[in-house]
């Protein structure tokens, strides 16, 4: 115990440190850490509610290299052996654990007060058919569940990433995969590894290769709560194994078991094989198993048991058996409650554009909090010039349809784009071909002030912040951090200026600095009740009173590209205003009213104090 406190001191020094010369720039609970013990700086991060946090997330890979001698992963051969290639989009770049943590600095200057890390884990490194091989430098094709791949570096560095962030009051969050594994199963039906989807009412569970097959598994149905024990043959639709060499790959080695796999096939993406398909040949998990729930506890549980981190991003959570969750995140939660950490917080995605969907999987699967792609889709909308203020309205006015009303709405995580739709500014380019660069900064700009000065938890998605735009979805909006060897990458169109990699003075850094301090500094931002003032049909105003005991703080967008004067209606006892952003007024216009003026494409930010 003495040897961790040393530690955990020689981290803070050394953090505090790192902020200062980086000039970091954080709300005043992550800058209390040098009047504080290790035990209170700690506690006053566990004590943060996820609504207060702005997220920075990032794959490791593309972020900052920090040892070269891990770029192989330990490995000697060639790039289909090591999985390493920085000229090839698909492959390992080099990024890892080491050089993330140096930069901890650049990402706390920007506001961001947690950080959402794609799965660090031991992943299958090359995947594919011949010809068409691809890397898992985006660590979703998981072998070992329980150590870091060795591209990123060791366990042990993953413990001093914790300890480093934790000192500078930045949570950590890890996403995680459930729903499936690395592509090792194969069956023997299908030599080319091509196996389409077969339907349980053509291959059901108590018969052998279809309807006229063997007699097997007697009694059993499949479904969550069943007897599994009469599930002794897995070959029902297929005939499942594990390739010469790969039969204990996986770990911990329950998963090196067939007959805990669904066993059916690539997916159809629809009806039941959405659930029970193999993700595009990715080993699915029979996620009903009690064998597999009580599995995947015990193994993200030990994540939280030996480093503390703070919260759980699952990936591709739709396409997992809502009884899965109703075990797996009551059981997490209280790992996490005994390890004293009360506020971990899970967000699932379920890549779902519509918040009724969004709001089933808190409700029907009891996940906390989901990523909120309504919001992403509305805000490109608006800054596309696809849609108007108007259905950003209509959204906002739904958001107590999620199980726990709109109080949850609060916590759920926003974002303008990601690594697998693609960047904003990607999506505007895609719009508007012909944008100058100065509308391009500021409708990328007025995305991100959606985010960051709209309801729920910002995600800032790491490069945005240096004006990348991409050239598409997937690999191609997964650019390189530091300078890349990537043709395709190397010549992307930039948003703003920017003088090079990690550029604290560029044009979009500066501008999501100043919204995180805004919404630092005003706690309504952050727990304040949303009412909808003014929402627009055509390009124009979106008006949101952040309301609550104390006052009202006013957000004002404007999505035209010409300036508007407008009278919002506010409270009645909103009298005295003052700018925290923009211009504004320092008196109402008359009880329930302020007039504002917003500049085209831009944003003001006013607050008005109850009186004492």
């Amino acid at each position: 115990m003495t040897e961790r406190l040393n530690r955990w001191n020689r981290v803070c020094v050394a953090a505090l440190l790192g902020g200062a010369l980086a000039g970091a720039v954080s709300p005043a609970w992550a800058q209390s850490t040098g009047a504080q013990s290790m035990a209170g700086a700690l506690e006053a991060l566990r004590q943060r509610p996820a609504e207060d946090e702005v997220v920075y997330f990032l794959l490791p890979d593309r972020f900052e290299n920090g040892d070269a001698a891990n770029d192989r992963g330990g490995a000697r051969g060639d790039r289909l052996v090591t999985g390493h290639d920085p000229t090839d989009p698909g492959f390992y770049h080099g990024g890892d654990l080491k050089g993330l943590t140096a930069r901890l600095g650049y990402i706390q200057g920007l506001g961001a007060t947690a950080l959402w890390i794609a799965p660090p884990f031991v992943n299958k490194w090359v995947q594919g058919p011949p010809g068409q091989e691809s890397a898992a430098y985006h660590g979703y094709w998981i072998t070992d569940f329980t150590r870091i791949d060795p591209h990123f570096g060791t366990n042990d560095d993953f413990r001093a990433l914790v300890d480093a962030a934790h000192a500078r009051g930045m949570k950590i969050y890890l996403d995680i995969v459930i729903n499936h594994t690395a592509d090792v199963i194969r069956y023997r039906e299908c030599p080319q590894n091509d196996c389409g989807y077969r339907w349980k009412g053509d291959y059901p569970y108590q018969r052998r290769g279809g309807l006229e097959g063997e007699a097997i598994n007697p009694g059993f149905t499949g479904a969550s709560g069943g007897d599994f024990s009469t599930l002794t043959r897995p070959d029902y639709a297929y005939t499942p194994y594990n390739p010469a060499g790969e039969e204990t790959v996986k770990v911990p080695a329950w998963l090196n078991d067939v007959g805990l796999y669904h066993n059916r096939g690539n997916s159809a993406w629809y009806s039941e094989a959405r659930m029970d398909g193999d993700f595009s040949g990715l080993d699915d998990l029979f996620t009903e198993h009690p064998r597999v729930v009580q599995g995947f506890i015990d193994v993200y549980g030990a994540w939280i048991d030996d480093y503390g981190i703070d919260g759980f991003r699952i990936d591709t959570a739709r396409h997992v058996n809502p009884e899965f969750w109703q075990a797996f995140v009551p059981a997490i939660l209280e790992r996490a409650r005994a390890k004293g950490i009360p506020n971990f917080h899970i967000f699932g995605e379920t890549y779902d554009f519509q918040s009724g969907t969004a709001a089933m999987h808190t409700i029907v699967d009891g996940l906390p909090t989901v990523l909120d792609f309504a919001y992403q889709r509305a805000v490109q909308n608006m800054v596309t010039g696809a849609g108007n203020p108007d259905a950003m309205g209509y959204l906002l006015m739904e958001d107590a349809v999620y199980a726990g009303g709109a109080e949850t709405a609060l916590r759920l995580p926003t974002f303008t784009g990601n690594h697998d739709m693609g960047r904003i500014g990607h999506l505007i380019l895609k719009a508007m071909p012909d944008i100058s660069d100065a509308e391009l900064l500021d409708r990328s700009a007025l995305a991100h002030a959606l985010v960051l000065l709209g309801r729920g938890v910002p995600v800032i998605y790491y490069g945005d912040e240096q004006g990348f735009t991409g050239d598409g979805d997937d690999r191609r909006s997964r650019q390189d951090m530091f300078e890349t060897r990537v043709p395709a990458y190397a010549d992307d169109r930039r948003i703003g200026a920017a003088s090079g990699p990690f550029d604290a003075d560029a044009d979009m850094y500066r501008r999501i600095a100043d919204m995180s301090r805004v919404r630092a500094a005003d706690a309504r931002l952050r727990h304040g009740r949303v009412a909808v003032r003014i929402a627009d049909q055509t390009p124009g105003v979106l008006a949101l009173s952040r309301l609550d005991d104390d006052g009202e703080t006013l957000v004002v967008f404007n999505t035209s590209t010409e300036a508007r004067d407008v009278n919002v209606p506010v409270e009645t006892g909103s009298s005295g205003w003052r700018a925290l952003l923009g211009q504004c007024p320092a008196r109402a216009a008359a009880p329930g009213s302020i007039s504002v003026s917003v500049p085209a494409l831009g944003y003001l930010v006013c607050v008005s104090e109850r009186p004492a």
